[in-house]
């Protein structure tokens, strides 16, 4: 059995959370030139009013919101309902990142960043899931990262974070392929975004975040569970995975210069 994929994003319904920068605001502009109704979610919403002025009258919607918050998050959905109806795609790109090590460990912001990194994305899914499965259609994407593959520098709250997501995403897919709802697990590499920019540390394979749209819609069109991108990358790390240990912290140090 396999899931579906979007055909065409002409008059798709598409919920883009975190769609005021870096890979969310790339993915929702990518959404609006291909004519899909694109509700527009992040907590800044002056930014948002920019990006829905590239719609026509009545393909967006743009509706303020904190992850972490879930009355925000239930009304934003109800304005999604009364206005289309329900969505055919939840896209959740909302992510925060900090970079930590063990030498500066600080635990709120480690809550901080499961709160919105994996609470966030369950909390839509949860709004979102029950009429996907009335409909025994609809797709859910939820942009993770490979730094969820396995442990890497800088990443002592942001990978466990991702690595979450992985494995949600893994029991989402297995319960819902008999459902005819699909899921799309998104895990890109390094990205030049607000958040990346953050690092000091060189970043291999760097793409822009434009790129990275384009590889997360393709994926989505074509059905993809595993969306990973740049590949070159992404195996690499795939590859890392299945190591023993002494080698795989090895390489790290090795190659990651940090």
């Amino acid at each position: 059995m396999k899931q579906q994929g979007i055909d065409q994003f002409p008059g798709k319904r598409v919920w883009v959370i975190g769609a005021s920068s870096g890979i969310g605001e790339a993915c929702a502009k990518a959404l609006l030139s291909q004519g899909a109704k694109v509700a527009l979610s992040s907590r800044r919403v002056e930014r948002l009013n920019e990006i829905a002025l590239m719609g026509q009258i009545d393909q967006t919607l743009v509706i303020p919101l904190d992850v972490t918050d879930d009355v925000q998050l239930q009304d934003g959905y109800k304005t999604i309902l009364n206005a289309w109806g329900g969505i055919d795609l939840l896209l959740f790109v909302s992510g925060m990142y900090v970079p930590l090590r063990a030498d500066n460990f600080d635990i709120k912001i480690a809550e901080k960043t499961i709160d919105a990194n994996l609470l966030g994305p369950m909390r839509a899914v949860a709004l979102t899931l029950p009429e996907m499965l009335k409909a025994r259609s609809g797709h859910i994407a939820i942009v993770g990262s490979v730094a969820g593959y396995s442990g890497l520098p800088k990443a002592l709250a942001y990978g466990p974070s991702k690595a979450a997501i992985i494995n949600f995403c893994e029991n989402l897919y297995y319960d819902l392929l008999p459902t005819g709802v699909s899921v799309h697990m998104i895990s890109p590499g390094f990205v030049a975004t607000e958040a990346t920019a953050q690092n000091d540390f060189e970043m291999p394979a760097l793409i822009t975040a434009d790129v990275a749209a384009q590889e997360i819609l393709s994926g989505i069109q074509k059905g993809e569970f595993d969306i990973h991108f740049p590949k070159r990358f992404s195996r690499f790390l795939k590859f890392l995975r299945i190591l023993p240990y002494p080698i795989y912290f090895w390489i790290v140090r090795r190659f990651v210069k940090i």
